[in-house]
């Protein structure tokens, strides 16, 4: 059913099932749908809702990863197709224009004017687009070791669910149980989310701290996919060079430190999934700390 690629950090290089991540975007959206219909039932009908939003954003962002499996896009196209998946937060302006942050305190947007522009216009349009697009890249951009695409935005996604409201956790119950069940068959060898699902939780991660009024924790949290990017973009931009692993029987080594993974790798040549783990630990101490700086 599923287009096959090659694991490439196994000596053996087997063939994988590619783009799972599709069950990820299908049944999150099914049950945010039917979370906004029973919601509905309740009170009066919402139009706004935050499941509605959630969803709206959940497919687009599944469609522009599906897109970038099929096609293969560049990168220096697909960078920009996150500020397509956060328009229906602008647009229907869901969020609220009041952002928390360690260093100024909070900000708020509708008393700001810059260069005759509101500061609401200036949010939904230029703030909320850019925690998109930022975040949604830089998740997509750790990848290509078992478990990293997977694993790592589920212990950001726990962190968020952590410190937002009742009202707004019900919204990842059964994202978070789908991404999870993905993870162990990820982290096994046994499946490749694909684009598809890495885009999809990149947006999720995006639009649910928007939502919910927690871009602050959202910063913080996902700091390494910000430093991995970091450090892959100066090489390939400035120094023109790219990131790779080699492989020496089951141990992972780099010559050279251009991203996350070869940092680690080249000062502590490891397997693939005590490389993983180490990088998913690394998570869980920003996630902590997100944490606490919330509460």
């Amino acid at each position: 059913m599923f287009p096959k690629v090659q694991d490439r950090h196994k000596p053996e290089r087997p063939l994988i099932p590619n783009g799972l991540g599709v069950f990820y975007v299908l049944i999150s959206t099914i049950y945010l749908f039917l979370l906004q219909g029973f919601q509905s039932l309740n009170s009066a009908v919402n139009q706004n809702s935050p499941a509605l939003n959630l969803a709206v954003c959940i497919l687009f962002g599944g469609f522009m990863g599906l897109l970038d499996d099929w096609i293969d896009l560049r990168w220096r196209y697909k960078a920009f197709l996150p500020i397509f998946a956060a328009l229906p937060l602008g647009v229907l302006r869901q969020g609220t224009p009041i952002m928390s942050t360690y260093i100024f305190g909070k900000i708020d947007f509708s008393q700001i004017t810059f260069w005759g522009i509101h500061g609401e216009m200036i949010f939904y349009f230029g703030v909320i687009p850019l925690i998109a697009t930022v975040t949604t890249n830089t998740v997509n951009q750790l990848g290509g070791l078992n478990g990293l695409e997977t694993i790592c935005p589920s212990i950001v996604l726990i962190a968020l669910m952590l410190v937002s409201g009742p009202d707004y956790k019900v919204l990842l119950y059964i994202p978070l149980a789908v991404y999870l069940i993905l993870a162990f068959f990820n982290f096994q060898g046994k499946i490749f989310v694909g684009n598809t699902g890495s885009f999809a939780i990149g947006i999720t991660l995006a639009s649910y701290a928007i939502i919910a009024n927690i871009e602050q924790t959202l910063l913080i949290s996902i700091l390494p996919f910000i430093f991995n990017s970091s450090l892959i973009l100066i090489n390939v931009l400035f120094l023109k060079r790219r990131s790779r692993l080699k492989m020496e029987g089951n141990i992972l080594k780099a010559d050279h430190r251009r991203s996350l993974v070869t940092l680690i790798a080249y000062y502590h040549p490891t397997t693939e999934r005590k490389l993983v783990l180490i990088i998913s630990l690394i998570f869980v101490f920003t996630t902590a700390v997100a944490v606490l700086v919330a509460t």
